[in-house]
C-alpha cells in the first residue's frame, strides 16, 4: 500500500490514528477494519463482508454498487447500519493506487447516542478527536440543568410551603380566615352549594384565664381535632378567631344530617379535656346557614347570617345549635350581634 511498509504496518498504523477506518478492496470488500467499528459489531466478523451489504449510504445519492462508489472519486460519505442499532456515521472515502479504498467513520452529532449504545470510552477515538471534549461539554450541561432542574424544584417547594403557611393556623393546623375566604369566595364564584356552620367555644375563656395559656392552646386543639374528625375530606375546617372556627360542608344541605352533625359536634366538645391532672369542660354553639348555589348573596351576607345564628344559639343558653332564618336579623333590630365570647 506504501512504499518502505507492509500492508500489516500501514493498517496497524490506521487502526492507530484512525480506529473507525475501513479498507476495502477493489469489489468493495472489507479488508481491514479499525478496533472501534470492530467494538461496534462484536458478533459478526467484518473482514470479507460487503462494505454496502453492511452499510446503506444516504450520500452520495444513487449509489448502488461498489463501482458506483468508486466513480465518485474521493467523496464525503453519510451512511448507517442496515441493522440494529442503526448508527449514522459520516464519513470520507480514499481511494487507493491500484484499486481499493480506505474509508475513515466518524459519529457526527450522533455521538451521544453511540457512546450510550456500545459502552464507549475515550480510548475508543482517536487522540485528536474534539468527540471526547463534546461528550464532556454535554456532560457539564446535563449536571447544570440537573443542579438547575433541583434548585427549581426545591424553591417551588418553599413557595408552595410558604403559601400553604400563609393559609394555616399555626396552634391547630386548621386553614386561618384568609383561608376561609378563599374556599368561600370560590364555592360562590362556580355555584357550588354548601352549609355553613360558625362555632364559638363556650367557656373557654374560664379554661384560659384559670389554668394558664398552656392549657387553652391544648383544649384549642383537641377542639380542632373532634372539628375534624366530624368532617369529609372535601369539608372545610378553619380557625378564624380566638375560640372561632368556621366549618364548611361541601353540596350538604340536609337539615336532618346537619342537625345531627351539630349535635353531635357539641357532645364531642363536651367531653372533659384532661391537662396537667385536671380537666376541662368546655361546650360550643353553634350558627348554620346554607347556601343552595342559586340564591344571590356574597360572602360578607353568608358571614354575617352566620353570625345572627350564632347569636340566637348562645342566646338559648349555649350549648345548642340554630340555622338562620331571616326574622334574626329583626330581633338583632338592624345591627350586628356583639361578638360571642367564651
Amino acid at each position: 500500500m506504501s512504499g518502505g511498509m507492509s500492508d500489516a504496518a500501514v493498517m496497524r498504523l490506521l487502526a492507530r490514528l484512525c480506529p473507525m477506518f475501513l479498507a476495502l478492496d477493489a469489489s468493495g470488500r472489507i479488508r481491514a477494519a479499525g478496533p472501534t467499528l470492530a467494538k461496534l459489531r462484536p458478533d459478526t466478523d467484518l473482514v470479507g463482508r460487503r462494505f454496502l451489504e453492511l452499510f446503506a449510504l444516504k450520500r452520495p445519492r444513487g449509489v448502488r454498487d461498489m463501482a458506483g462508489l468508486l466513480a465518485q472519486g474521493d467523496t464525503r460519505l453519510q451512511l448507517e447500519f442496515r441493522h440494529p442499532p442503526r448508527t449514522a456515521f459520516k464519513g470520507v472515502l480514499a481511494q487507493l493506487p491500484g484499486g481499493g479504498a480506505v474509508v475513515n467513520l466518524s459519529f457526527g452529532i450522533s455521538v451521544i447516542e453511540a457512546v450510550r449504545d456500545y459502552d464507549l470510552t475515550s480510548a475508543d477515538f482517536p487522540a485528536t478527536d474534539l468527540a471526547i471534549e463534546l461528550l464532556y461539554l454535554v456532560e457539564a450541561k446535563s449536571a447544570a440543568m440537573e443542579a438547575s432542574r433541583q434548585a427549581n424544584q426545591r424553591l417551588q417547594g418553599a413557595m408552595i410551603a410558604a403559601e400553604e403557611q400563609a393559609f394555616t393556623d399555626t396552634l391547630t393546623g386548621l386553614k386561618n380566615r384568609r383561608a376561609m375566604e378563599h374556599v368561600l369566595a370560590r364555592k360562590l364564584a362556580r355555584g357550588v352549594p354548601f352549609a355553613l356552620m360558625h362555632l364559638d367555644l363556650d367557656f373557654f375563656k374560664a379554661v384560659n384565664d384559670g389554668l394558664g395559656h398552656a392549657a387553652g392552646d391544648h383544649v384549642l386543639q383537641q377542639a380542632a381535632r373532634a372539628m375534624v374528625d366530624m368532617t369529609r375530606d372535601e369539608d372545610t375546617v378553619a380557625r378564624i378567631g380566638g375560640d372561632e372556627f368556621l366549618l364548611i360542608f361541601d353540596r350538604l344541605l340536609d337539615r336532618t344530617r346537619l342537625d345531627r352533625l351539630a349535635t353531635r359536634l357539641i357532645a364531642r366538645l363536651e367531653e372533659p379535656i384532661p391537662w396537667d391532672g385536671r380537666r376541662c369542660a368546655i361546650s360550643g354553639s353553634i350558627g348554620i346557614t346554607l347556601w343552595d348555589g342559586h340564591r344571590p348573596t356574597d360572602l360578607a351576607a353568608l358571614l354575617h347570617d352566620g353570625d345572627l345564628a350564632l347569636y340566637a344559639a348562645k342566646a338559648a343558653g349555649r350549648g345548642c345549635h340554630r340555622f338562620f332564618d331571616p326574622a334574626m336579623a329583626s330581633v338583632a333590630t338592624g345591627t350586628d350581634p356583639p361578638a360571642a365570647t367564651g
